[in-house]
């Protein structure tokens, strides 16, 4: 089970990213997928999540309206469209699988970690 991040960058108050997680080594279907973002000097934190068998998803309460998890079965991805981003979103963003397909944001359940991506928001 291989996860790739990627897609972090710095932006300023207001702007958006698309973070990519492309997934390789196991069937999709079979998972849950999250994304995760740990600040500095705090803890990881749950932030959107897609079973990808039938598409249901989750978010945390302080980025719904504002994210957009997704997912592009040609090319084996798992996307998180961030829209009207604050400083408080600064972080490094983690995607995670779940094999239980549970898709709840708890970092425990998630099995397999991809490496994070920066996501800096600042003017």
């Amino acid at each position: 089970v291989q996860l790739q991040a990627s897609g972090g960058g710095l932006v300023q108050p207001g702007g958006s990213l698309r973070l990519s997680c492309a997934a390789s080594g196991f069937t999709l279907d079979d998972y849950a997928i999250g994304w995760f973002r740990q600040a500095p000097g705090k803890e990881r934190e749950g932030v959107s999540c897609m079973r990808y068998s039938d598409g249901a998803t989750y978010y945390a309460d302080s980025v719904k309206d504002r994210f957009t998890i997704s997912r592009d079965n040609a090319k084996h991805t798992v996307n998180l469209q961030m829209n009207s981003l604050k400083p408080e979103d600064t972080a490094v963003y983690y995607c995670a699988a779940d094999p239980r397909a549970y898709c709840r944001l708890w970092v425990t359940e998630y099995d397999y970690w991809g490496q994070g991506t920066l996501v800096t928001v600042s003017s």
